[in-house]
C-alpha cells in the first residue's frame, strides 16, 4: 500500500480545519497509509523584512528535511509549480507506483511559502491554482485532491 507523508508547516487551529481534515484522512485509509505531520510556522514580527523572512523559511526548512522519508518521492506544493487537472495527478501517482515508488511526500509551507532548496528537492513542485490560499485550506484541498486522485486510479465513482 502507499506510504504518504504529509508535511505542513503550521497547525490546525480552528475546529473546522481539522474536521475537513480528518474527514479526508478517514477517506484516504482505503487508499493509502497517511501521517500528517505539522510544524510550528517560525514567528515574525508583523511586518517582517525580506531577510527576516528568508531566515524563517531556512529554519522551517531544516526542520522539513528531517521530516522527508528516505526514497520518498517528494512533491512541494507551491503558487509557481506545475497546474495539473485531477486526472493529471492520478496519471503522476500510477506512474510513480509502475516505476516502484511506495513512498510519497507533499510538502505545504507556511504563510511565506517554502525555502527554495525544500523546491529543489521535490521531483513534482505542484499548484493548485495561481490564487493564493491560507495554508489550512491548501492542506484541505491537497487531501481531497490526493484523494480523488487515488479513487481515478482506482477506478472509483467518486470523481465525475
Amino acid at each position: 500500500m502507499l506510504s504518504v507523508r504529509l508535511i505542513c508547516v503550521g497547525r490546525l487551529g480552528e475546529k473546522f480545519w481539522v474536521d475537513a481534515v480528518k474527514e479526508y484522512e478517514k477517506r484516504l485509509a482505503a487508499y493509502c497509509k497517511l501521517e500528517t505531520v505539522e510544524l510550528a510556522e517560525q514567528r515574525l514580527p508583523p511586518s517582517p523584512s525580506a531577510g527576516e523572512i528568508a531566515g524563517a523559511l531556512e529554519r522551517e526548512a531544516a526542520r522539513i528535511e528531517e521530516r522527508l522519508p528516505a526514497g520518498a518521492a517528494v512533491v512541494a506544493l507551491c503558487v509557481e509549480g506545475k497546474a495539473m487537472g485531477s486526472e493529471q495527478l492520478a496519471d503522476y501517482l500510477s506512474g510513480l507506483a509502475v516505476s516502484g515508488t511506495s513512498r510519497l511526500c507533499f510538502v505545504i509551507g507556511g504563510s511565506y511559502g517554502l525555502a527554495e532548496r525544500i523546491k529543489q528537492r521535490a521531483m513534482l513542485r505542484l499548484s493548485m491554482s495561481a490564487m493564493t490560499f491560507p495554508h489550512h485550506l491548501a492542506r484541505v484541498m491537497a487531501l481531497e485532491q490526493l484523494y480523488r486522485a487515488l479513487g481515478i486510479a482506482a477506478g472509483s465513482k467518486y470523481h465525475k
